[in-house]
């Protein structure tokens, strides 16, 4: 008992359960015939394994995560409004398509368009925080799917004309889907500078990526305005008698939030291989709180490393999970059940901890 309680000192119970979890059903997926490392089949082709699928979901799920960051760390708490970032990628993405951009000339114009639309609704968003404080994250929620169903009515009347992209039967509107690799756009992070060991392929421009936000991240919180920021959501009333501009420090977390949802959508669809608009943003917030909450995080602090440990165990843990529960289970198609319980399942034991939640 005591080497267990010197233990969660350093790294949360959270983690250490949901960690056990992971390697137990990798176990069992071994035991049930199922690679961790990427096979190759009679006629050429590769099958990710468990293994192998966990690293590569890692990097593709690795800055929606880290968007929590600045929103945990202004006070504002987890950032269940992450569609809202989401959807500023997706717009950003559709015009590149729109105006011709391919290969990674997309990746390129349509991150720092996303960025502009990011900080637009940024702003908007921090504001409306400061409107309703205390009740921050159920409103956060709301906003996030008010704004994804919004843009539902925008992917219908968009004037793009591109058959890429636009319904094929009506020529007007845009695709539920849209396949990157129809302009060259699938795996162009991913395939960059990749390499194989272990019998595994790493994504590594996509995993560049990803740690070059967690170092942008470790900079920015290290920063006057980061100080501040954090200095306001660990005690607002200190802060502010200290001089420190607290509604002005959590707008401009929810900007770089947003920003950080924005581009993180283009990583994601980039490693995923398509674009999916209308209703596909609203429950993409859930996998990154719970990422990070099982990194170690609470509502109140958060830390790099718990982005980096939350998502690669939860990440690891959906891409083992869900193959072994269809594997025990023949015939059946759990894996988008099992995955709502077992994300909606950490999310809502950290909320059970709401009130007693401390700085790891």
């Amino acid at each position: 008992m005591i080497k267990i309680k010197a233990l969660t000192k350093h790294i949360s119970l959270p983690t250490l359960i949901i960690g056990g979890a992971w390697f137990l059903i990798m176990g069992i997926g071994i035991v049930n015939n199922l690679s961790l490392f990427d096979t190759v089949s009679e006629h050429g082709t590769h099958s990710p394994g468990m293994l192998s699928d966990g690293i590569k979901r890692f990097g593709r799920w690795g800055l929606l995560t880290l968007a929590m960051v600045p929103a945990i760390q202004s006070g504002v708490g987890p950032n269940f409004a992450l569609p809202l970032g989401i959807v500023c990628g997706l717009l950003a993405q559709v015009c590149s398509f729109a105006w011709g951009f391919t290969g990674l000339g997309w990746v390129l114009f349509s991150a720092p368009l996303a960025i502009v639309f990011a900080l637009i609704m940024g702003y908007g968003y921090g504001r409306l925080m400061n409107a309703v404080k205390g009740s921050e994250m159920s409103i956060a929620t709301y906003t996030g799917f008010s704004m994804t169903f919004l843009f539902c009515l925008l992917w219908l009347t968009l004037p793009f004309t591109d058959h890429r992209i636009t319904w094929p039967l009506k020529g007007t509107g845009l695709r539920q889907t849209i396949q990157l690799d129809q302009i060259g756009g699938a795996h162009i992070l991913d395939e960059l500078l990749s390499f194989r060991f272990l019998g595994m392929s790493f994504p590594t421009g996509t995993l560049l990526v990803f740690f070059g936000g967690c170092f942008f991240m470790w900079l920015f919180m290290r920063s006057k305005t980061g100080i501040a920021i954090s200095a306001g959501g660990s005690n607002p009333a200190f802060a502010g008698a200290a001089g420190l501009n607290v509604n002005r420090g959590r707008i401009a977390a929810n900007m770089v939030s947003t920003v950080l949802g924005a581009l993180g959508i283009i990583i994601y669809d980039q490693s995923f291989g398509y674009t999916q608009l209308y209703q596909n943003p609203l429950m993409m917030a859930f996998p990154a709180v719970a990422g990070i909450l099982i990194g170690g995080a609470s509502i109140r602090r958060a830390r790099i490393t718990h982005v980096l440990i939350g998502a690669f165990i939860f990440q690891g843990l959906m891409a083992t999970s869900l193959p072994v529960a269809n594997e025990l289970f023949e015939g059946t198609d759990l894996s988008e059940t099992l995955r709502m319980i077992i994300q909606n399942g950490i999310i809502l034991y950290a909320l059970t901890q709401a009130g007693g939640g401390k700085s790891k």
